[in-house]
C-alpha cells in the first residue's frame, strides 16, 4: 500500500506537510526526529490524516493534487 499523508506542525499549527510514503509510522518518525530538511524546522508533527492506495501512481498523483491550489483549498475546506 502507498499512503498519501498531511501532517500538521504541533509548535506552527499554519504548517502543514503532504508527503506519500509506504510506512506512515517510519515517516512521522522522520519528520520528527529532524531528518527530513523541509520539516525539520517545524517539527513536532502530527498526523492529520492519511489515504491509503494500492497503486503508487495514483497515489503520486493525489499527492500532486493536494500540493496544488485548488487541492490545498480542497483539504482546507474538507480535511
Amino acid at each position: 500500500m502507498y499512503y498519501v499523508y498531511r501532517l500538521e506542525s504541533l509548535k506552527f499549527p499554519d504548517q502543514k506537510y503532504t508527503g506519500v510514503t509506504v510506512d506512515i509510522v517510519q515517516r512521522l518518525e522522520s519528520h520528527n526526529n529532524g531528518q527530513v530538511s523541509h520539516t525539520s524546522k517545524y517539527k513536532p508533527w502530527k498526523l492529520v490524516n492519511y489515504f491509503a492506495f494500492s497503486d503508487q501512481n495514483r497515489a503520486r498523483a493525489f499527492e500532486k493534487y493536494l500540493k496544488s491550489g485548488s487541492g490545498r483549498a480542497f483539504a482546507k475546506r474538507h480535511l
